[in-house]
């Protein structure tokens, strides 16, 4: 949450303080295109990732060393991000290009070893699916995680620029004190994670012993129906919900003139997810996984057209943003536990099993819908006047027109499209068959797994 959403607004607010603004515009518009152009290019790196995470073989697990090593450096590496790689942003703008690209690509990769190995952790924890929801429920609890991010964004940079400046905007020092905090706390948190859990060992299991080349790996991956059918609308989904997540704290900011109440779009989702994220497992039992994603996305699109007729009034606003976080986490839920399920399925169809391979499906696609965001908000930023020490005032009103026809007119068309996608799917049904976890271990090892 911190680098796909708040990194863009970091770059358009604070990270070329001092340079003049037409040379700061030229910068903002390219880091925008550059990161949009690598985050592209590495998405399909994702499932190249996901079978190195897969292939690994040590005496901790495949994801432990991962989750570590890999959780570590990113961490350090988005400190350097949010320094303005240690103010060269502000003091040679050119050489900042010239480091940003590398340095963001080993940032781009190592990030995504982690998450890739976090979520392939769940079908190493257990074959059933009903304790698999249990389980993305739990690590999902709140989006505790994203959402304390958007609540103390503003008031911790605003408080640090203060502390080292005097001034009480949103500053670079503000941002590098944030960053601190963020990074600290998932080094700290990928160690809870690498210390508290235990992979499963069982015959189904057993052939993730074996190694998969590349080439079996894309024949597993584009053999998987289910799987990429599941992929699709979650897809269109991410690409509408992207560009508004990006731009929501603008619309604080330049359109609503409000920004001490960005902390709103973080506590609803915050005490939402204490009853959404429990609740799943229960509604799932009497509701299929289709109907819970399509009533999401029903509400998602009501809130869509909320935000299009009521910027100016503050209940409408609130009330919308209801509607808009409250169904993102039983939208996740449903699409992680179907993905998840589908390695079995993938399993049974093709003999390879791909868990971490699977499972950075839904990294991949959120990855292309971050680098949709970035670009969408920089240019937005950029042509819209929402930079530098722009204020509310000074915003015209076609400035407006065009931050509403990106963030809202553009998401609600992309919501429209997924719900439809998603109505035409016959198999996200209310769990996944337990046919697969029918097999006896012992039948599972007399047929050494060659279904």
């Amino acid at each position: 949450m911190t680098f796909s959403t708040y990194f863009m607004v970091y770059v358009t607010t604070a990270m070329f303080t001092g340079v003049p603004k037409g040379q700061a515009n030229r910068f903002i518009a390219i880091i925008t295109g550059l990161v949009f152009v690598i985050r592209i290019a590495e998405v399909f790196i994702d499932p190249i990732i996901g079978n190195i995470v897969d292939n690994t073989n040590t005496k901790w697990g495949k994801f432990k060393p991962w989750l570590i090593g890999a959780g570590t450096v990113s961490a350090i590496l988005l400190v350097i991000f949010f320094s303005g790689i240690f103010g060269l942003s502000r003091i040679s703008p050119v050489w900042f290009m010239i480091l940003f690209i590398p340095v963001f690509i080993i940032f781009d990769i190592f990030y995504s070893f982690r998450d890739v190995s976090y979520w392939g952790m769940i079908p190493a924890l257990t074959e059933d699916s009903h304790e698999r929801s249990l389980y993305t429920a739990s690590a999902n609890f709140t989006g505790f995680g994203q959402n304390i991010v958007t609540m103390m964004v503003v008031p911790v940079v605003t408080y640090f620029t203060f502390l080292a400046t005097g001034k009480h905007n949103e500053g670079q020092a503000g941002w590098t004190a944030f960053a601190i905090i963020i990074a600290l706390v998932a080094i700290i948190c990928s160690f809870i994670v690498a210390f508290g859990t235990h992979e499963k060992h069982n015959a189904l299991r057993e052939v993730t012993k074996q190694k998969t080349s590349l080439k079996d790996m894309f024949w597993a991956l584009s053999h998987n129906d289910q799987m990429l059918w599941t992929a699709l609308p979650y897809l269109v989904y991410g690409f509408g919900n992207a560009a508004t997540a990006g731009l929501m704290f603008y619309m604080f900011k330049y359109v609503m003139d409000k920004p001490g109440l960005f902390w709103i779009t973080g506590a609803i989702p915050t005490v939402a997810g204490f009853f959404t994220s429990p609740l799943y497992p229960i509604i799932n039992k009497w509701v299929s996984r289709k109907m819970i994603y399509a009533i999401s996305m029903c509400a998602m699109i009501l809130a869509y057209i909320l935000l299009i007729v009521s910027t100016d009034n503050l209940t409408m606003v609130v009330i919308a943003m209801l509607l808009y976080y409250i169904p993102q986490g039983f939208i996740f839920m449903a699409v992680i536990l179907t993905l998840t399920d589908t390695i079995e399925y993938g399993q049974l169809k093709n003999g390879s099993r791909n868990e971490a391979v699977t499972l950075a499906i839904r990294p991949m696609l959120d990855k292309m819908s971050s680098a949709i965001s970035n670009a969408v908000v920089g240019w937005v930023a950029v042509a819209a006047g929402m930079t530098g020490t722009a204020t509310a005032a000074s915003i015209t009103s076609g400035g407006i027109t065009l931050f509403k026809l990106v963030a809202f007119w553009a998401g609600l068309l992309f919501h429209v499209l997924a719900l439809f996608t998603c109505t035409r799917l016959r198999f996200l049904k209310r769990s996944t068959p337990k046919s697969w976890t029918n097999y006896s271990n012992k039948s599972l090892q007399k047929n050494k797994i060659n279904y």
